[in-house]
């Protein structure tokens, strides 16, 4: 799958998010990526910034929140095109809900681990 495919399921995934959640997402942008650092390998996706939960009335003039989803691995781990798109919009999920303050142990049990 090229990197420009992956980089539309990646928006598909993101355009099936519910709008009243979008609207709630503030101050974040999605990048996708070919590899993951080497010391994570088979990393699929990560989320780095401040969560919602966790802004107060200090959070002001800061970056964006960055989520980055990660091409390669994804690709190695699905043996199908059905299984990328599971794969990415569980993995795309999965980062906005690390944005919203939701940690992994209950991403692993709503089944988005």
């Amino acid at each position: 799958m090229t990197r420009e495919e992956f980089e539309e399921l990646v928006a598909e995934a993101l355009d099936r998010i519910p709008p009243e959640l979008t609207r709630l997402m503030d101050n974040v942008a999605v990048f996708v990526e070919d590899e993951p650092t080497a010391d994570d390998p088979e990393l699929l996706g990560l989320y780095e910034g401040t969560p919602l939960t966790d802004r107060g009335e200090w959070y002001a003039g800061v970056l964006p929140d960055r989520i980055t989803i990660y091409r390669g691995p994804t690709l190695r781990m699905c043996a199908t095109r059905e299984e990328v798109v599971e794969e990415t919009e569980v993995t795309v999920v999965h980062e906005i809900a690390h944005h919203f303050g939701i940690d992994d142990a209950r991403l692993h049990a709503l089944g988005y681990g």
